[in-house]
């Protein structure tokens, strides 16, 4: 069987990886993009390896990104972000890749999407998925985006050129609300646990927010460790279900489960404790402002996904929620929250302040590094294209 060649570029932004492509090489339309990404990924795969794709095995690595031109009259692209489970047929377009959207700036510069130049390029980004604006701002390096500099990320070997990525105005990304519960605490009933105390956020993506220590660990626990401890991460599934009907994204808890994989994530938080990063380095607690693990796709996040860690901030400062319970100085004037994760340190700053009408997030910012990696074209068996689309045949 030969196989199509669609055009692409593969990309690492932040701590995830992703095939990248433009609009205008896939189906018009887009309900024939999922067996198309599948393949491209290598999905679904009973053994979580994706030997047969560009896949990875974890979610972070499961990514496709989709870049157009803007439908948002403020906006420099569009760009859409796809989540591909490893092991099931499912590909959830209900949330956005805070990681993959610091290279989406250079990408579409690289690309000749956007006319940039001198030393510093600015690029608006209108998330598809969450309706939501993010302003990139990166070096330049004779007209492309810079990769040499001299900035390090937890979880990423080596350091590169910093991307400042601005999520404008991030509340109610995927519910319309900041609070879609209007509760800053709420107490869920979940199947096999009763009630439990969460904090429902949503800030750049949706998020179900517990304490660690409501689930009888500490939280700074090696994400390989919560993985194999398959009756906790039930549990945090069945939290995380009854997080999405309390927030209004699914009827119920299997609406969620089967349907929203990926939104709303659920995070576990801390105090500042005491721990040791995947690199086997100390991390002190006096180094951070709060300890937090997150779950995305199924699997504790090896780092912390981008737009949890922004919820996180965001949550912080919101004088209520669990998040701000376990924050050191959490709804002070500090700039930015340091958070305490497994590959590291994520820095995140986050303006929010309480209005008349409830709390506000203004603005939500955070470094990022991005490479192109590979660019040329993806090859998938031809049967897994669409009939009425395009494409080239080798």
């Amino acid at each position: 069987m030969r196989q199509k060649a669609i055009r692409a570029v593969f990309m690492r932004g932040g701590t995830s990886k992703a095939v990248v492509f433009h609009q205008r090489d896939l189906p018009a339309d887009r309900a024939e993009w999922d067996a198309i990404f599948l393949a491209v990924l290598g999905s679904p795969d009973a053994n979580a390896r994706q030997l047969d794709g560009m896949g990875g095995g974890i979610s972070s690595l499961s990514k496709v990104c989709v870049v157009g031109p803007p439908t948002h009259r403020e906006a420099d692209i569009d760009f859409t972000f796809a989540q591909v489970s490893v092991r099931d047929a499912v590909v959830d377009y209900h949330s956005n890749c805070g990681n993959m959207s610091s290279a989406m700036g250079p990408f579409a510069v690289d690309e000749s999407l956007v006319e940039a130049s001198g030393e510093e390029a600015h690029v608006v980004i209108h998330n598809t998925n969450t309706g939501k604006l993010i302003d990139a701002i990166f070096r330049l390096d004779d007209g492309r985006a810079a990769v040499d500099g001299s900035l390090e990320i937890p979880g990423v070997a080596g350091s590169g050129a910093p991307v400042r990525l601005e999520f404008r105005d991030p509340g109610g990304a995927g519910t319309g609300k900041l609070l879609p519960s209007g509760q800053t605490l709420d107490v869920l009933d979940v199947p096999g646990l009763g009630r439990i105390e969460a904090s429902l956020v949503d800030a750049a993506n949706a998020c179900v927010f517990v304490e660690a220590d409501r689930l009888g660990i500490a939280g700074t626990e090696p994400p390989a460790e919560l993985d194999a401890r398959t009756e906790l991460m039930e549990r945090l599934e069945a939290i995380r279900c009854a997080g999405g009907v309390a927030m209004g994204l699914g009827d119920s808890a299997e609406h969620i489960r089967d349907n929203s994989p990926s939104n709303p994530k659920i995070g576990l938080v801390a105090q500042p404790r005491d721990a040791v990063d995947l690199s086997g380095r100390p991390l002190r607690a006096g180094e951070g402002d709060l300890t937090a693990r997150m779950v995305s796709m199924g699997n504790v996040h090896r780092a912390l996904p981008l737009t949890g860690a922004l919820c996180l901030a965001v949550a912080a400062r919101i004088a209520g929620t669990v998040v701000h319970r376990h924050t050191r100085g959490g709804s002070s004037d500090v700039a930015e929250i340091r958070i305490l994760q497994p590959s590291g340190l994520t820095v995140v700053g986050a303006q929010v302040e309480e209005r008349d009408d409830g709390w506000y997030a203004r603005l939500a910012s955070v470094y990022r590094t991005q490479r192109r990696l590979f660019e040329g074209s993806v090859l998938i068996p031809a049967s897994r294209w669409p009939a009425v689309a395009g494409g080239r045949t080798r």
